[in-house]
């Protein structure tokens, strides 16, 4: 077999990757000069590749599933391509050993090879190593001092319900907490896992007993922040519990950038290793949204002896930047009975009995908690149902879901071609917008705005979010409801799409312009706060925003809605899998409508999100 041959030219480059990806490339080679012609392509090809998929949202590139496989583009004049072949895995591994940008893991240099052959860029492979070594830190040692009288009182008191003969979940994932720093509570919609983690707090506080105990709240979105304090709120209001211990429990969330503190520096925070966070227990809602740079950040600024808990879905899409984290860390849903005075607690209590070992042995036995029976949802219900079909990947039980009569509250139709869509839309939704744009005020319009909303699987394309938002302001148009002129009206809602520190609005944040009584009736962009109040703020002053009638289903990670409608493309984008399906499903509580072919819907099952690291190989050798 003959080696190989690589043309990279201009016009290859283009097709094959975004000009960041080609800057970095070439840089790396110029800082290698000394290679050989041959040596130079591969590295050229590995740089440029590496960086390409961290844009795509792997933390690294796994050279073995590159190594002797062609890289296919698509001519622009229609021509099939002369697919440029990758170097065998031997011949590439070699000349990036060679290579003087490219180091071993502990080495200082721009990329990292391991002994896997996963190329990184340095910053990421250091992320991944912090974040790794936090976790085994953690899983090394137990929270001190637990006092087990205490901690029965509290669970009987606290998960009253647990008393059936199936294992009560919920107070598992207490008793995890109360005895580890680290605690991953996995659920889907309507498991409770915001109810169980405000019955944690309090049993953490009861065994605090007389010692303040500083607690702290927060998510990746501002949206997922307040959802977070509305519920904490709630919860606590049935709580069998003291006052005092109520009191304990905080009722504001912050974003995690507003918690670390960001300053003027970009990516760096007031709150680090050298000036940790003032809390004892810091609990993060939707920590699957949060991306690997963010995590590593967090848990570097926790002081010594706070526990972390995070609540999330594994299931869900991962992050929008690199990383699977939350996934990663939650491996397997493997039984935490091994925890020790576990059995003991729990056998004191008929409730609370100890699991079955079932399944693979997981990564982290001792502190990830899978919640698995809904709340929200009945056995019969249409949502939940689909949304656990749609988890196995079993399209059959889909589409006969979608196309039977007895759930009312999932249906499916053919998605119209693209110049029908906005007909289509008008005579479905036309009657929601019409109540929306009439609203008398802001508590109204946040009220109506999230009963419904549009779900695009894509960002662009005529079935992307971007052009529904023009369909949608053009229904409303005709209806009189938006002036022809103007780039701002009532009732627009605007999300925020990067981070703004100085006016503390952060990426996904959403606000709906209305006028403003105190600015003789000129329109602001009004902002919902943890406290029910609205931030208002002139439109001119928002920098990166995006009209958001219609939304991608990654923004809407975070959000719930009374009723969803989920637009998919006409044909197949590798963009479609399971856990985005998964996850426009799940933002529904009551009723969640798929405009999609049925194959382009199935051939979405059959695809899982698979992001490439090395976290879950880091932690699998802490056994």
């Amino acid at each position: 077999m003959t080696d190989p041959v690589f043309v990279l030219n201009t016009d290859t480059e283009e097709k094959l990757f975004g000009p960041l990806d080609r800057h970095f490339a070439d840089f790396m080679v110029r800082l290698s000069k000394d290679l050989s012609p041959r040596g130079q392509v591969n590295l050229w090809l590995a740089s440029a590749l590496v960086s390409n998929s961290v844009g795509r949202g792997d933390v690294c590139l796994l050279l073995p599933e590159k190594a002797g496989r062609p890289l296919v583009f698509e001519n622009n004049d229609g021509t099939p391509p002369e697919p440029i072949m990758c170097p065998d895995l031997e011949e590439w591994v070699r000349d990036l050993r060679e290579a003087p940008v490219v180091g071993k893991p502990g080495d200082f240099r721009p990329l990292i090879l391991d002994e896997k052959h996963r190329l990184y860029l340095y910053r990421y492979w250091l992320y991944e190593q912090e974040l790794a070594r936090f976790i085994m830190g953690r899983m090394d040692h137990h929270a001190q001092s637990v006092d087990a009288d205490v901690l029965v009182d509290s669970l009987k008191r606290l998960f009253p319900d647990g008393d059936g003969g199936e294992t009560d979940w919920q107070g598992v994932a207490a008793v995890v907490t109360a005895y580890r720093k680290l605690s991953i509570i996995s659920g889907g919609p309507g498991t409770g896992k915001t109810y169980t983690v405000a019955r944690i707090l309090a049993l953490l506080v009861e065994q605090a007993k007389a010692g303040r105990i500083a607690i702290a709240l927060a998510a990746p979105t501002g949206k997922a922040a307040a959802r977070l304090a509305g519920m904490i709120r709630d919860a606590k209001g049935t709580l069998n519990c003291t006052s005092d211990v109520k009191t304990a429990i905080p009722e504001e969330a912050s974003t995690i950038h507003r918690l670390l503190g960001p300053t003027p520096k970009a990516g760096t925070f007031r709150f680090n290793r050298a000036n940790p966070l003032p809390y004892d227990v810091v609990v993060v809602d939707e920590a699957s949204m949060v991306d690997l740079p963010l995590m590593a950040k967090l848990v570097s600024a926790l002081p010594d002896h706070s526990r972390l808990i995070l609540l999330g879905d594994k299931d869900q899409l991962a992050s929008v930047e690199p990383g699977a984290v939350f996934g990663d860390i939650c491996g397997t849903d493997r039984t935490v009975s091994s925890l020790p005075g576990l059995t003991k607690i729990v056998e004191d209590m008929a409730a609370y009995k100890p699991p079955k070992k079932e399944g693979p042995a997981g990564l982290l036995p001792d502190f990830v908690t899978v919640l698995k029976k809904s709340y929200r949802f009945s056995a019969d219900a249409g949502i939940g149902n689909l949304a656990a079909a749609v988890n196995r990947g079993d399209s059959d039980t889909v589409l006969a879901l979608l196309k039977g009569r007895t759930c009312r509250d999932v249906i499916r139709q053919e998605v119209p071609p693209p110049e029908s869509l906005e007909r289509a839309l008008e005579e479905r939704i036309g009657h929601v917008y019409r109540e929306y744009f009439t609203a008398q005020n802001p508590e109204e319009m946040f009220s109506l705005f999230g009963r419904f909303h549009l779900l695009c699987a894509l960002r662009q394309g005529p079935y992307g979010a971007a052009a529904v938002n023009r369909l949608v302001e053009s229904i409303a148009r005709r209806s009189g409801f938006i002036r022809p002129e103007g780039r701002w009206y009532k009732g627009q809602p605007a999300m925020v799409t990067s981070n703004d520190y100085h006016l503390r609005l952060f990426n996904g944040d959403i606000g709906i312009l209305l006028p403003d009584p105190e600015s003789n009736g000129q329109l602001r962009v009004h902002f919902a706060t943890e406290k029910g109040a609205f931030r208002k703020l002139l439109p001119s002053r928002l920098s990166e925003w995006e009209t958001a009638f219609a939304m991608t289903v990654h923004k809407s990670q975070g959000s719930e809605f009374e009723h969803v409608m989920i637009l998919l493309p006409d044909r197949f984008s590798e963009v479609l899998t399971r856990e985005l399906i998964y996850t426009a499903i799940t933002r529904a509580k009551k009723t969640v409508e798929i405009w999609g072919q049925e194959d382009v819907l199935a051939e979405a099952l059959s695809r899982t999100t698979r992001r490439q690291s090395g976290l879950r190989d880091a932690l699998s050798k802490f056994r």
